[in-house]
């Protein structure tokens, strides 16, 4: 009877034991880049703006507009994006192991919804559309390219008269294309370092 209760009080210390370890191991989850260790550092090259502003409107491309200075804000955008992520450190060119290539292509403001009366907008997308390419800098090699990556925001104008008790939330154009850069730099950063 003595040597059963030993057992059964191992037993359950070794349970005990087992249990504190699993949970403080974790599942094996990281927020760790999936980058290799031979890339530490990346330049962003000035975001190109590709945006076609002499094609001639029709009813597929009628949202597309053109805003200026968009490019820039990107750029900016994405550098202060990997700065806060800390994985790569945005660097002048000739230091860095990586570069960023990007090309604005296409800028569109979406209706989404509409009033009772289907008169006015109530609500639009922004959508913000780049090419990207990453390429090792000391080996002169591609290492992913990605076409019409977007980054998006979709917002208010008014509220709604079809459900007027909703909470809506109106917002500025300026503030939506704000938020639809930093959603596009957030993705950006996140292609890069993680990697799926």
């Amino acid at each position: 009877m003595k040597n059963r209760n030993r057992f059964g009080f191992l037993l359950s210390l070794t349970t005990i034991c087992y249990l504190l370890t699993t949970a403080l191991c974790g599942c094996g989850y990281t927020t760790r880049s999936m980058l290799s260790g031979k890339y530490r550092t990346i330049y962003i090259t000035p975001f190109l703006n590709k945006v076609d502003i002499t094609q001639e409107s029709y009813s597929e491309n009628k949202y597309r507009i053109y805003r200026p200075m968009l490019e820039t804000d990107i750029t900016r955008r994405v550098v202060n994006k990997y700065l806060f992520d800390g994985n790569l450190k945005p660097v002048k060119e000739e230091l860095a192991d990586l570069v960023l290539k990007g090309e604005l292509v296409e800028y569109r403001k979406d209706p989404l919804s509409y009033d009772a009366n289907n008169t006015d907008v109530t609500e639009y997308r922004i959508n913000v559309y780049v090419n990207l390419s990453l390429w090792d800098r000391k080996e002169n090699k591609l290492v992913w390219e990605e076409n019409r990556f977007n980054g998006n925001y979709s917002y208010f104008v008014r509220t709604s008269t079809i459900n007027p008790g909703d909470n809506v939330v109106v917002v500025s154009e300026n503030t939506a294309v704000n938020n639809a850069i930093e959603d596009l730099a957030r993705r950006i950063v996140e292609r890069t370092v993680e990697q799926w």
